[in-house]
């Protein structure tokens, strides 16, 4: 009997593929010939997954968040039982560093799909997240975590305070992509701001109970 074919499979193989030619040159040079060479199938089998390029970039991004996905939950998997909004925030922010090759590929490739999406037509015509606020709201909601835990203090703005730390982690990536700082000085500079919210909440508290009578802002 001829073997059954795992179309999901295929198509996973397919989008590696297109991950690892973008991670070489940068998606704005990959062309599905290029995808069909590099996953060792013909053109036609990667057309009649895919239709079209616009369609083969687009799984290639999803592929690719729910790699970053797998890998984020591995590391807060890592930093135990029970890690704490401040541990699970650092593994978001951290797995989105350019600090090792597939990071480095998540990054390089994420970022040119964005850049197209503003100037090409038809990709434009995609969605280019399905849902661009989940980062957002689930570092929000973490902070929000952290708040009613009193490890932060009671008036930081969660929502002002996820939109500044995805937009640092975003910087900092790119400043590594292109050679301005090192990984561990990246890394460095997102502790140190981890430090300022959370420590700041820490001394407010603490100062708070030597007064006997509690910080108004944690009430």
């Amino acid at each position: 009997m001829p073997k059954r074919v795992d179309h999901e499979e295929r198509r996973a193989e397919i989008a590696e593929a297109l991950v690892r030619v973008a991670g070489r040159r940068g998606l704005h040079g990959v062309g599905m010939r290029d995808v069909a060479a590099e996953a060792g199938v013909s053109l036609r089998l990667v057309q009649y997954y895919f239709q079209t390029k616009e369609k083969l970039l687009l799984y290639g991004l999803e592929h690719l968040a729910a790699g970053f996905g797998a890998r984020t939950a591995a590391r807060v998997r890592a930093a135990g039982d029970d890690p704490g909004p401040r541990a699970v925030i650092e593994a978001l922010l951290l797995e989105s560093l350019p600090t090792d090759e597939e990071s480095r590929t998540f990054h390089l490739v994420y970022t040119s799909y964005a850049v197209l999406s503003v100037t090409d037509e038809a990709l434009a015509a995609q969605p280019f997240i399905a849902n661009p606020d989940a980062a957002e709201d689930a570092l929000a909601s973490l902070l929000r975590q952290a708040q009613e835990a009193r490890l932060i203090a009671a008036d930081i703005d969660t929502r002002t305070e996820a939109i500044g730390l995805l937009a640092l982690s975003a910087g900092l990536g790119t400043s590594i992509l292109v050679g301005q700082r090192s990984p561990e000085s990246a890394v460095a500079v997102l502790r140190h701001h981890l430090d300022r919210i959370f420590r700041d909440g820490e001394i407010r508290s603490d100062a708070g109970a030597q007064s006997g009578t509690g910080d108004p802002r944690f009430a």
